[in-house]
């Protein structure tokens, strides 16, 4: 049985250290929001000889000063281009460009979205974290309202739960201000879908250790907390490795040949997905050893 808890100190320190890069990135202002949050421009055009391919369309708009454009395609011959916002002028001077390459091209729309737009997004985001986070404390708390001993209480259960979902989110939210620092990677509202999509499937795997640690203490009222909570997260760890291997091998092939309009948005779900099983396993359930340690030294 390999000891999980008596190794936790270590276990923190590993998340420090990939931690605390993300998080001087994201205080250098790494971070770096798309048009969905900023406001910009939007041209829709139709290639009616057919649609050249995303990367070559792409790589002519990011020719001009537009920041990181963002072509989607759409049916057989459309395709949306996303960037920061440009005038009448500079709209032209891309068309003539994306014409030379590839001609001929028929306008379909070209709009601006403002920044109202774009702060409306950034607060609806932030309040559905908050709220998510909120509502699977709440739950966890309840769930576990009938835990069957002292020391297991329901409260340090939503509290380790929230602590391990902090942890997976910062350091999803590190490694982009990491990118966006370095190499200029944009984050958009895929962003935010798949952080609350790593919120979902992180608290699955806490709940399901949770949930072991329980039992274990009312079958095993005699052995010491410590040694319940490694027997418990040894008991699971299995599981929770081939559930979430399964996962990551369907991200994997998503992020190889998804195209690259959700390139960003599966890697943060790899990243996300990855540290959640790590989190549930090497950090919250220690977490109840911890917080038992530091309530007998309080008396």
């Amino acid at each position: 049985m390999f000891d999980i808890v008596g190794k936790r100190k270590l276990w923190y320190t590993l998340s420090l250290i990939v931690i605390v890069p993300g998080v001087i990135a994201l205080v250098m202002g790494g971070l770096k929001p798309s048009i969905d949050f900023t406001g910009g421009s939007l041209i829709r055009l139709d290639y009616p000889d057919g649609r050249p391919p995303v990367t070559e369309i792409t790589n002519t708009v990011a020719t001009f000063d537009v920041g990181t454009p963002v072509v989607q395609p759409l049916g057989d011959s459309e395709v949306t281009i996303r960037m920061k916002e440009v005038n009448q002028e500079m709209y032209q001077s891309i068309l003539t460009a994306l014409r030379e390459a590839h001609s001929p091209i028929d306008e379909q729309a070209f709009e601006s979205i403002g920044p109202t737009v774009g702060q409306e997004l950034r607060q609806k985001a932030t309040v559905a974290i908050i709220l998510v986070l909120s509502l699977i404390i709440i739950y966890i708390s309840f769930a576990f309202r009938k835990a069957g001993s002292r020391i297991m209480k329901s409260w340090v259960c939503g509290l380790g739960a929230l602590i391990a979902l902090f942890h997976n989110i910062l350091l999803v939210i590190g490694v982009f201000a990491v990118l966006g620092k370095y190499f200029n990677v944009e984050i958009d509202a895929l962003f935010i879908t798949a952080l609350l999509t790593v919120l979902g499937f992180s608290v699955h795997d806490t709940i399901v250790v949770f949930d072991r640690i329980r039992e274990q203490l009312k079958k095993s009222p005699q052995e010491s907390f410590s040694r319940v909570v490694n027997m418990s997260v040894n008991a699971t760890m299995i599981r929770s490795l081939n559930t979430s291997l399964t996962t990551l091998l369907v991200l994997f092939a998503l992020y190889l040949f998804g195209g690259e309009s959700i390139q960003y948005f599966i890697l943060a779900l790899i990243i996300g997905i990855g540290v959640g099983t790590y989190s549930s396993i090497f950090i919250a359930s220690p977490l109840f050893v911890t917080w038992q340690r530091l309530r007998k030294r309080s008396g």
